[in-house]
């Protein structure tokens, strides 16, 4: 097999930037999913202020953002491209925004913000910035950012080190050690802080690991199941790493771990630990901001025919795998290696049956 495409979303939730090359680290891709956008609820006065997550699974307008990277200068720019019925006759009604990759953080407010019921302390991007987001939306929005040095904690049995991971190994802490660890371990999880640091099995704002994994041989199942020249895009699977050569499609069930090959003299491997359950945001027209129409609108209802396939999340259906990066010995790494699209890739480790999905509350 080959690696295919790569791809990073700064924004989560907005749309994907591919690249041609990249540096796996133990949190995943450089500047993937750093920022997310959060709802500044006005609704009640008990919701007042509260920050509401936002994805593009229940904020389908977010497909109407477009990122593109600017390595070299290290910036970012988003474009907000509102729908057709909505721009003025002749003129697109586009927007753009240029952000840096890396804020300096001294200068920005620290926030409390959680997805997924995995919490982390993020820096709120400021008033300028939430303002453009806010007038493209048409509510008051926040962006946050994660620094290095801050992730989310893995939770469930995601993580390889999980007790019920893949290596059956000891749960995950938050960094402590020796009597700490032990008895944190106990301690329910809305009575201490999940946060953790990157030399823990941590995430930023990827919902459940660092890496995500899909072949396009599966993607080539989806349009084949689709009708009147509809296409499966794939970024719409929000992958950061798409593999070609597989023998079959959807064989990457039973994957355990896969090795890219960046030269002839080494290997770089992602343990593959957990199926992604899929959601309605498959079905999202990028064009409209909206819930597509037709063909564009049935791909969920599709792979639910028989892809409901995962024993942890029986009525979903499962694309794709969910990974972490290895070191040699089969540890986290912890030293960034940088790949290609065009390297090689090779299984190196298959599963006698599909594993079973588990994050508490989802």
């Amino acid at each position: 097999m080959k690696l295919k495409q790569l791809y990073i979303y700064p924004i989560k939730s907005l749309r994907a930037v591919p690249l041609s090359s990249a540096v796996l680290t133990p949190v995943g891709l450089p500047h993937d999913r750093r920022f997310m956008l959060f709802k500044i609820e006005q609704d009640s006065p008990q919701k007042k202020g509260k920050l509401s997550r936002m994805t593009v699974t229940f904020f389908p307008q977010m497909g109407l953002f477009t990122q593109e990277v600017h390595l070299s200068d290290g910036q970012f720019t988003v474009t907000y491209t509102p729908p057709p019925a909505d721009a003025k006759e002749g003129a697109t009604g586009q927007k753009t925004l240029r952000l840096p990759l890396e804020p300096a953080i001294d200068i920005l407010e620290e926030v409390d913000v959680s997805l997924h019921g995995s919490g982390a302390s993020a820096m709120n991007m400021g008033k300028e910035i939430n303002k453009w987001f806010s007038s493209c939306f048409g509510w008051d929005v926040m962006l946050v950012y994660l620094p290095p040095g801050h992730a989310r904690r893995v939770l469930g049995n995601l993580a390889p080190n999980s007790v019920n991971g893949v290596d059956n190994q000891k749960p995950i802490t938050v960094g402590q050690s020796s009597w700490s660890s032990k008895f944190l371990n106990y301690v329910p999880n809305m009575l201490r802080s999940n946060e953790t640091k990157e030399k823990d099995e941590g995430i930023t704002f990827a919902d459940c690991a660092p890496y995500l994994v899909v072949t396009q041989e599966s993607i080539d199942d989806v349009t084949a199941r689709l009708v009147d020249g509809v296409q499966a895009d794939v970024t719409k699977f929000r992958p950061n790493l798409v593999l070609e050569g597989a023998d079959l499609a959807y064989e990457e069930d039973y994957w355990g771990a896969i090795s890219i090959l960046p030269d002839s003299d080494h290997a770089v491997e992602i343990m593959l630990t957990q199926n992604c359950i899929r959601c309605q945001s498959l079905d999202i027209d990028y064009t409209t901001g909206t819930f597509g129409k037709g063909e564009k609108g049935t791909v969920l209802k599709k792979l639910m025919r028989d892809r409901r396939v995962d024993g942890g999340k029986k009525y979903s259906p499962v694309f794709g795998r969910y990974g972490f990066l290895a070191d040699k010995e089969g540890s986290l790494g912890m030293r960034g290696e940088r790949v290609m699209v065009g390297n090689e890739v090779r299984v190196s480790k298959m599963n006698e049956e599909r594993t079973k999905f588990y994050w508490p509350g989802l």
